[in-house]
């Protein structure tokens, strides 16, 4: 009988500061190979193991590559869309509904959350570099009555589920109103009043300083450096989207440094694309395996300006109002991934969603493009496609068929927590109806990381304890345990994920799966497979 307890997991640690081995990485070393002969199914036990432990038999097989899908949620905290529900709720409480978020996710088998860390010049972590948002304490600037840090806790709560932790922030937006009373005199807005334009009725940081990149590269640089996050996010907010019969009022720094003959529009591109750029630079020199990605606007150019812009008819774009073009980010390799956010239904007339999946799959440059998908919409929408609760699911469903796109992320969390679970439940029952792994990536220069050898696996009905002959390298970072009664089934088996980021660990212990067969495959900081391999309780063991 399978047992499918909640996996539970005890790490022994040594060796915190020991030296990590300069073995390179091997890609054809995914699989082990021993020289234990296979053992066929009718020879093995099919009862469960038993109380006493047993040590399990490495086998010789080939597990198959997962296949690999994103599939991810924003958690918005500005004006506390999402997370927290107050300001004002106690930090005890914030955790219950933060992991309530989580569990849900990562029973609907997804397997990345997007968090928003940075609203609008604000912090929802200790920084050097902004007060802490009125989001999380109801009063910016104040802190949280914890000593916890909010934001190493969540990082933890979403590794501890198998989840990546995506940290969002806001570049250019400083505030989300122009209530600048509610702002901490340590805001932006205070510290250096010249940076910021008023616009609508919200204040942006002005992009074509140089001393408000700077503020925005350390920003970035004390994120990575500080924290285990996986990727700095930046959604689709850069230059402000278009007010009627207003003007964004940056026309002295344009001339101050514009160059001889360039346009504002395109000095006012070549802001973000400096941005973008230092920013990956930023990122990779710091932490090679942390991800850079970016979720703009789902239209890049309509046609009528540009034969090579999409079939839609937007009222704004990409490269015409919020001068971002991600295409220059994809074609320069300074992003891993773009998540254009393609929030209209399947044949929209002025931005299908089929059409622009299309385009954006003609146009992803070799860079993992995921598709943004608005859930929020269901039953709230002049659309009247968005009545049907399996339009999401339609979309997921043309979105895989195209194999230049290698996923999804919805918005946003509640949209399909605390409204929509219809619309949840069919999207796991009929598309996410098993876990999987989200892509990998490569770095681009060749990187030094110990392959994990284990020295023995041994298991009684309760546990399964991984020795290894050396502690883990910290590169290392999930312990991916499956386990079958069939060798034939075990790929398929449900994936259980233990988080192991950076703890040296020398032993491993979970809850047995009481199976005949066991797979450990491990994981690096890439999200790549360093090791597999495929153990078998002994075909004679004592009751």
């Amino acid at each position: 009988m399978k047992v499918n307890s909640k996996f539970v997991f005890a790490l022994l640690l040594v060796s915190i500061f020991a030296c990590k081995s300069q073995q390179e990485f091997s890609q054809d070393r995914q699989d082990i190979k021993t020289d234990t002969p296979e053992v066929k199914d009718e020879e093995v036990p099919t009862r469960p193991l038993p109380d006493s432990p047993v040590l399990l038999q490495p086998l010789s097989f080939e597990m198959p590559e997962i296949p690999r899908e994103f599939r991810g949620v924003w958690i918005a905290t500005v004006v506390n869309i999402d997370w927290p529900e107050s300001g004002t709720d106690s930090w005890s409480k914030q955790k219950e509904d933060f992991l309530a978020l989580l569990d849900h996710y990562k029973n609907l088998n997804f397997n990345a959350v997007i968090v928003q860390v940075r609203a609008a010049g604000d912090a929802f972590y200790p920084s050097r570099y902004a007060p802490w948002s009125r989001y999380l304490t109801g009063k910016e600037g104040l802190a949280p009555q914890t000593s916890e840090n909010p934001l190493t806790w969540m990082i933890k709560a979403a590794h501890d589920r198998g989840l990546e932790f995506h940290a969002w922030l806001n570049p250019y937006r400083a505030t989300f109103d122009d209530k600048t009373e509610t702002l901490s005199q340590e805001h932006d807005f205070f510290q250096h009043p010249d940076w910021m334009l008023k616009y609508g009725t919200k204040y942006y940081y002005n992009p074509g300083l140089p001393e408000v990149k700077e503020k925005l590269l350390a920003v970035i640089k004390e994120l990575v450096d500080g924290y285990d996050i996986d990727a700095i996010h930046f959604d689709d907010y850069f230059y402000p989207y278009k007010v009627q019969n207003q003007r964004f009022t940056d026309q002295k720094t344009f001339e101050k440094y514009k160059k001889p003959g360039q346009s504002i529009e395109d000095w006012r591109r070549e802001n973000v694309n400096s941005l973008i750029q230092a920013i990956h630079q930023t990122v990779k020199t710091s932490k090679p395996w942390v991800q850079f990605g970016i979720s703009p606007f789902g239209v890049w150019r309509n046609q009528d300006r540009d034969p090579r812009g999409s079939p839609t008819r937007a009222g704004q774009t990409n490269y015409d109002d919020l001068y971002a073009d991600p295409l220059t980010w994809m074609q320069n390799g300074w992003i891993d991934y773009l998540i254009p956010q393609l929030y209209w239904s399947m044949d929209y007339e002025l931005a299908s969603y089929r059409k622009l999946n299309d385009w954006w799959a003609a146009n992803s440059y070799q860079t993992n493009v995921y598709i943004g998908n608005g859930p929020y919409k269901i039953r709230d929408n002049a659309d009247i496609a968005w009545d049907n609760p399996k339009e999401i699911n339609n979309q997921v469903q043309y979105t895989r068929t195209l194999m230049e796109i290698q996923g999804n992320a919805f918005f946003s969390a509640k949209s399909l927590f605390s409204k929509n679970q219809d619309v949840a439940n069919l999207l796991k029952q009929e598309l996410y109806d098993s876990p999987t792994l989200p892509p990998a990536f490569e770095p681009t220069e060749p990187v030094l990381i110990e392959t994990p050898q284990v020295l023995q696996v041994e298991a009684n009905r309760d546990w399964t304890k991984v020795s290894l002959e050396k502690p883990l390298d910290p590169a290392i970072r999930y312990a991916m345990v499956q386990g079958a009664d069939e060798l034939n089934t075990l790929a398929e088996a449900e994936i259980h994920t233990v988080w192991v980021g950076g703890q040296r660990a020398r032993a491993l212990e979970v809850s047995s799966l009481n199976t005949n067969y066991l797979a450990i495959r491990w994981i690096d900081h890439f999200g790549r497979i360093v090791q597999t391999q495929v153990f078998q309780t002994p075909k004679k063991i004592k009751p």
